[in-house]
């Protein structure tokens, strides 16, 4: 009985995935709020009704969607401002982000286009996400000597600069993806230019 049930939820997990593979695949052409869970089941290949096992509707599948987008991505946020020199830090950064959105380019183009879009518990999902990168920058810059000194609120407006950079990387690499190598190189000095920038105006920060 226990492996029919083992089997049974291994089917439900491989069902539920589909639905959110095909979603990311239609959201290539379309925004989310014009998405219909007919369309979500019709290229699975399943039954309208079963969308209904799996979420509760095309909002809550877009919800999943940012989870399965950003959920994964905290290690390498906290890895990204792990103590280290300037230099060394922004460097890491641009080279993984640039990494991932080669791995990842169909979730970056939804993020980049439901973070200000129609549906509002996608937009809320995003920014929790945001927000929580930005808590946790803020504890990775607060072990720096550059930080002594600073008020909370002055590190976390910090943190949430260096995320919004993030994204705006993540969008020129998006944009440069199928781009000659020499366009992806100058995308490349101008997301460390523009990291860079931040790191000398933390600086010269008086508060």
């Amino acid at each position: 009985m226990s492996h029919t049930l083992g089997i049974r939820q291994v089917q439900k997990q491989k069902t539920r995935q589909a639905l959110l593979d095909a979603a990311l695949g239609l959201l290539e052409e379309q925004s989310l709020s014009s998405l219909g869970l007919r369309e979500v089941t019709r290229a699975v290949g399943v039954a309208p009704t079963a969308f209904y096992r799996h979420f509760r509707s095309t909002a809550d599948l877009g919800v999943a969607l940012v989870e399965e987008a950003l959920g994964s991505l905290h290690p390498m946020i906290r890895q990204t401002v792990a103590p280290a020199d300037s230099d060394q830090r922004i460097e890491r950064a641009v080279q993984l982000i640039a990494h991932h959105v080669d791995a990842y380019p169909a979730h970056v183009r939804f993020l980049a286009r439901e973070r200000h879009g129609g549906v509002q518990p996608v937009r809320e999902a995003i920014r929790e996400q945001l927000a929580r990168f930005a808590e946790e920058v803020k504890a990775e810059l607060a072990k720096d000597p550059e930080s002594r000194g600073w008020r909370e609120d002055d590190l976390l407006m910090l943190a949430h600069l260096y995320v919004d950079q993030m994204l705006v990387t993540s969008s020129l690499f998006l944009e440069a993806q199928e781009a000659p190598a020499e366009e992806r190189e100058r995308v490349t000095q101008l997301a460390t230019r523009q990291m860079r920038l931040i790191s000398v105006g933390r600086r010269h920060w008086l508060g």
